[in-house]
């Protein structure tokens, strides 16, 4: 069974703001619904793809 959160437990888990999560959503970067008139929950699946590996540094 899929899992959501709000946006803000959403801005907390990846540590930015709540605009950042607005913002991500907006450009298709998190998949979110919405519920009813105005609630909306975020996919948790789609905030985990979010992060990503910063690839390591090669030596010289």
């Amino acid at each position: 069974m899929p899992s959501y959160v709000s946006i803000e437990q959403g801005a907390e888990r990846l540590g930015v703001s709540t605009r950042t999560i607005r913002r991500m959503i907006a450009a298709g970067e998190l998949r979110a619904y919405r519920l009813g008139g105005r609630l909306i929950r975020i996919d948790e699946q789609s905030l985990r793809a979010v992060l990503r590996p910063i690839p390591a540094a090669v030596s010289r």
